[in-house]
Formats: C-alpha cells, sequence, structure tokens
C-alpha cells in the first residue's frame, strides 16, 4: 500500500469524514468549542485590566480599588483555569472516543476482508494502520482542530485589542509579524514532509519488525541473525534519521519566533518609552500592556504553524486509515439461504480458480462428494489440493463453474452458515496466547465449560488435557509455543468437535504428528470424523487407504479417481506413489 503526498492545502473532504466520527459526542463537542471561544477572550483581558490597574490605581493610588481589581484578575484566572480544564478534557476524550469507535471499525472491516487482501498487504502496515496512525486522528480533536479554532480567534482578539489601546503601538508591535509568516510557511512545508517521512518509516519498522518475529525460527536456522541485525539498524537509522529531521525545524523555527517576539517587544519599548518621555499620549500601563499583548500574539502565530501541522498528519492518517475502509475486497455475502438439517453433499461443477488473473490454479475441476463419505485429495506440490479447501470456504472468489452444498450454490448461502459448517484443521495449528478452554471455545458463550469436558472425553484427550499445569486453564503461550505439534493438534481437534460441523476438512492435518501421540491422534480423527463429510488432504497415502473416494490431483486437473484398491488395480500414477512410499518406509 503506497501513500500519496498530500498538497499544502488541508483536504477538507477528509477532515469531514474524520469529524462525522464526533457526531454521537456533539454535545461534547460542543462545550469544548465554547470553551476555546471563552479562552480566546479571557486572556487578552488580562492585559486590560492590568493597563486599566497601572494608570488609574497605581500611577494614581487607590490601594482599594487597586485590591478590587486584583481580586478580579484572580477570579478571572480561576475561571480561566476552569474552562480551560473542561477544554482539554473534553477534547482529548472527544478524540479517544472517536479514534475508538474508528479502531473498531477499522477491525471489524478488516475481518471480512478476502485472504487475497492478506496476501498483497503486508501485516505490519495493517498493524500500522490500525494502531499509530489512528493514534494520529485523535490529534486532530484534542492538538489540532480545536486549538486552532481556539488560536486564531484568541490572534483575532488580541489584534483587535491592541488597535483599540494604541493603533501606533499595534502597528510598531505588527513590524516583524511578515518575517514571522515567511518563517511559518517555511516551517509547515519543511515540517509537513519530514512528518510523512516519519509515518512512512514507522510503517516500514513496524513491517519488519513483525514479519522477523513471525519469522524468528527461519532467522535462526539459516543463522541469519548478524544480516537482519543489519538490515534492522539501516531501518532503524532510518527512522531516526527522519525524527531528527523534524527536530531540526523545530529547533530552527522556535528560536526564531523568540527572537521576532523579542523584536517586537524592543521596539516597543523603545517606542513606548520615547513617547512616555516626549510627554506624548502613551501611558506606562498601556506600554506593560503591549508587551502582554505581543507574548499572546506570538503565541497563538508559534503554535498555528505547529498545530496546522498536526492536523494535516491528522489527516495524512486519516487518509491511510480510510483507504483501508475504502477496500472494497470483500467475500460477497448475498446468500439468504441458512444450512439447516444439513446433509453435506459436496459438487464441484466445472470449477476455474486462479489467485492471479489466468494463472489457473484449477481447470474445469469436476467431482462429488456424498454426505458422510470419507474423500481424500492427493497429489504433489501445486496441484490445487489446498485450493480446492480455500475455495469451498469462500476464502477466495472462484472465476468459473459452480460449487454446490446438498445442490446450493455456495455463492447463495449466507456466509456465517457457511463456515459454521464447515470446520477446518490445518497442517499448522494457530492457538492463541490464552488458556486451552479460550483456544477451544474461541469466547463462544454459547460453549460450556462442561461441554469442552465432555467433548475431550469423547475423543479421548481429557487425559491429556488434565495432565497438564491448571488443566483446561493452562495458558498455552503465543501461538501454542509451549505444546507439541500433536498436542496442538489435538487442541485443534477439539476446537472442530464441539462445534458439531457437518463437513470437516482436514489439510495435511497428521503431516507433523510426533509418534507419542499419533495414537491418540487417530482415535480422535476417527471419533470426529464419524457422520461427517470429510475431505482430507494427505502425502502419507497409508493413512486414506480407507477413503470412499480418492482424488489425484495434477495441475488442477483430476488424474485419477476412485478407491484405495481401485486405483491400485489400475496401476497408474496414484499406484506407483504408493508404492514408492511403501518402499521408503520399509527401508527407513
Amino acid at each position: 500500500m503506497t501513500d500519496k503526498k498530500t498538497g499544502n492545502v488541508i483536504d477538507f473532504v477528509l477532515l469531514k469524514r474524520v469529524i462525522a466520527f464526533a457526531k454521537p459526542y456533539k454535545l461534547q463537542f460542543m462545550i469544548a468549542a465554547i470553551a476555546a471561544i471563552l479562552l480566546s477572550v479571557l486572556g487578552p483581558l488580562r492585559p486590560m485590566l492590568i493597563n486599566y490597574a497601572i494608570d488609574n490605581y497605581i500611577i494614581i493610588p487607590n490601594k482599594e480599588k487597586l485590591l478590587d481589581i486584583t481580586i478580579l484578575l484572580l477570579s478571572l484566572l480561576f475561571f480561566e483555569g476552569i474552562v480551560q480544564f473542561f477544554y482539554i478534557y473534553l477534547s482529548t476524550w472527544i478524540g479517544q472516543h472517536v479514534i475508538q469507535d474508528l479502531r473498531a471499525k477499522i477491525f471489524k472491516h478488516i475481518l471480512s476482508l478476502k485472504m487475497k487482501y492478506f496476501d498483497n498487504t503486508p501485516i505490519g502496515t495493517l498493524v500500522t494502520r490500525s494502531v499509530s496512525d489512528i493514534e494520529t486522528i485523535a490529534d486532530i480533536f484534542s492538538q489540532g482542530l480545536l486549538v486552532i479554532i481556539a488560536e486564531l480567534l484568541k490572534l483575532v482578539v488580541v489584534i483587535a485589542m491592541m488597535f483599540y489601546t494604541d493603533w501606533r503601538l499595534a502597528i510598531i508591535a505588527m513590524l516583524t509579524i511578515p518575517v514571522l509568516l515567511v518563517a511559518t510557511a517555511w516551517f509547515k512545508r519543511n515540517i509537513k514532509a519530514a512528518f510523512q517521512d516519519v509515518r512512512e518509516q514507522v510503517s516500514q519498522l513496524n513491517t519488519f519488525v513483525q514479519e522477523h518475529i513471525v519469522g524468528m525460527n527461519i532467522v535462526q536456522i539459516f543463522n541469519r541473525e548478524d544480516a537482519e541485525y543489519k538490515k534492522f539498524k539501516l531501518i532503524n537509522q532510518s527512522h531516526r534519521d527522519a525524527h531528527v529531521r523534524s527536530i531540526f525545524y523545530y529547533a530552527v523555527f522556535f528560536p526564531v519566533v523568540e527572537v521576532l517576539s523579542a523584536m517586537s517587544i524592543g521596539l516597543i519599548v523603545w517606542y513606548g518609552g520615547q513617547g512616555i518621555l516626549s510627554g506624548k499620549d502613551i501611558t506606562i500601563g498601556e506600554l506593560i500592556a503591549f508587551i502582554l499583548f505581543v507574548h499572546m500574539m506570538f503565541r497563538p502565530i508559534r503554535q498555528l504553524a505547529d498545530r496546522f501541522n498536526v492536523l494535516q498528519m491528522g489527516i495524512v492518517g486519516s487518509e491511510r486509515v480510510f483507504k483501508v475502509l475504502d477496500t472494497d475486497e470483500k467475500i460477497k455475502d448475498i446468500g439468504e439461504n441458512k444450512l439447516e438439517n444439513m446433509r453435506g453433499a459436496i459438487s464441484f461443477n466445472k470449477v476455474d480458480f486462479a489467485y492471479k488473473d489466468q494463472e489457473w490454479v484449477l481447470k474445469g475441476l469436476d467431482f462429488e462428494i456424498e454426505p458422510g463419505k470419507f474423500l481424500a485429495l492427493v497429489g504433489s506440490t501445486g496441484a490445487g489440493k489446498t485450493s480446492i479447501i480455500s475455495i469451498l470456504n469462500r476464502f477466495y472468489e472462484i472465476q468459473n463453474g459452480e460449487i454446490a452444498i446438498d445442490g446450493v450454490n455456495i455463492e447463495d448461502i449466507k456466509l456465517e452458515s457457511l463456515r459454521k459448517n464447515i470446520a477446518l484443521v490445518q497442517q499448522e495449528v494457530f492457538l492463541f496466547s490464552d488458556s486451552i478452554l479460550n483456544n477451544i471455545t474461541l469466547f463462544d458463550s454459547k460453549i460450556t465449560r462442561e461441554q469442552v469436558i465432555v467433548a475431550a472425553k469423547v475423543i479421548g484427550i481429557h487425559d491429556f488435557i488434565t495432565a497438564l499445569p491448571n488443566t483446561y486453564d493452562y495458558v498455552v503461550g503465543e501461538r501454542g509455543v509451549t505444546l507439541s505439534a500433536g498436542q496442538r493438534q489435538l487442541i485443534a481437534f477439539l476446537r472442530v468437535y464441539v462445534r458439531n460441523p457437518k463437513i470437516l476438512i482436514l489439510d495435511e492435518a497428521t503431516a507433523s504428528i510426533d509418534t507419542a501421540t499419533e495414537e491418540l491422534l487417530q482415535k480422535a480423527l476417527n471419533k470426529l470424523s464419524k457422520n461427517r463429510t470429510t475431505i482430507v488432504i494427505a502425502h502419507r497415502l497409508s493413512t486414506i487407504i480407507n477413503a470412499d473416494k480418492i482424488l489425484h490431483l495434477k495441475d488442477g486437473k483430476v488424474l485419477e479417481s476412485g478407491t484405495h484398491a481401485e486405483l491400485i488395480k489400475s496401476s497408474g500414477a496414484y499406484s506407483k506413489m504408493y508404492h514408492l512410499q511403501s518402499d521408503d518406509d520399509l527401508n527407513a
């Protein structure tokens, strides 16, 4: 997924889409906006009151009135603090609720995408989109949009009050503004490019770390630790350099703002001091008020430069997030049929399938399996065995032909109902870093602990589980690393059995069985496949000699079909493969 650079102008279409997520919290948004408006007025009131106090109650001594205006100033500060609390809290609260909703929406969307999308999209990229890119959207509310509104209003109010107090001092104070505007434009342009580079480097870093932690066994098996570490150092350095570039622009811009602010104050002190000494109508209170006004004027300008970039980066993040949300790579779930009282008859009728256009994996595939029967798929790597399983589950869409269950096209069956009635056990079993019980139920409230225990006893693996520490509450670790391959298969069999599917698929599920649990697995498999339509992909042909039908596939087509005895008798390719494996077993 490549990310285009946005222009200098804020994309208001994207901003509108982001703000739409704040609609459920419009009351909080309105309160925060009102607080922002109040803050823009309350701040500039202080220099006006200080000006009035100095000229009327200090230059012309009046202790009682000075005390009164001091109390008023303190009260104003206290009230401003309360307003600021509501502004900061609510703007951050809105941002966090928006990204909570948005993150839930993007994760739900990701769950519905085709497997083809995940084949072409790095995991680390999706992690970045779902986590750190969405965090930048929260900043639109807490540090971007509302802050910009508040600072712009404050700037307008400050300038208006400056001209109201003394237009000559106001003009003097603003002499450095043209230089500041040039510096701000330079900062905005460069910091935006730096931030975009940072986001890109974060995505690359996440992708690299994700892939290499998942594939750590390959790195260590092939002794590639040093080489991969060097690659990581280069990516990490690019990430560091991107951040350093952004820091450089801040390090230049903020001192420039401070220097220009000091120059404005110096000009005011010089011109105002001259006016006071020469007896012009400039007062000490006005001079002090203008020093405070200058601080208030430069602070919003400095903040605006930074906040506009925060807003732009939030929009860049939202563009990436919406790109995922706008991805229309879902399996079409328009079927109305539900598989109730399902028998489990399966038929493939002239099915063509390709992962990429015209690169056919299955070519005019035809076969049928009767309810409750055992179908075995054999063939060399790339023959199309796993592809048959994938399209039967509708992980991918076929290009031509029809797949039917009980005579109903699977495209006319509700996706939830289809997958509820088909259970798949793969060679590499994936377990979450959680308890055995939760890995079996997958947090399905309809499956009770008692049901799991009864099912474990039925298929003969209860003793294996109770022998573990904490039994069914034993935490298996990430990807089930604390269990052997055979033990993970047993958990996968139990996970399938408690759901009572009508169709059972084993994708080379017995290929990596260790000898210690082979007998236990075979008993569990016999229980699991009883009275179910069963499809098995197998390399070990000795495990499928009792199959009701065997399909020998080659290049996406059925090369041979029949029972084990029929295929052996025909002395074809299957027979040669079987005898070759038998000879290897004898010589082993």
